[in-house]
């Protein structure tokens, strides 16, 4: 009966040190889990602030204002507009 009893307690003990590993494991797991959950919440974040940022970056108002300023372009004039519509035929030269 010793012998037994010797292999049962090895058998427990060597179970229990299986449950305590996986549980080990498990909780390591669930810590990496919750950080990069986190580091996730953080870049969602970030993503949303810089597509508002870009947003008010493009602003045609903006746009326009920086072009004016920095590289001397303007709003074309009324009588140099010329509209195109498809099928129309092709005008050649200046206007009149």
């Amino acid at each position: 009966m010793g012998r037994v009893a010797g292999v049962l307690l090895l058998l427990a003990m060597l179970c229990a040190m299986g449950v305590i590993t996986s549980q080990h494991r498990a909780r390591k797991v669930f810590v990496d889990l919750e950080a990069e959950q986190s580091a996730q919440r953080k870049l969602e974040e970030e993503f949303t602030q810089l597509t508002l940022e870009q947003g008010t970056w493009a602003t045609n108002k903006r746009v326009e204002a920086i072009a004016a300023k920095s590289l001397a372009m303007r709003l074309p004039d009324a009588s140099s507009t010329v509209i195109v519509t498809p099928g129309a035929p092709a005008v050649s030269g200046k206007r009149p």
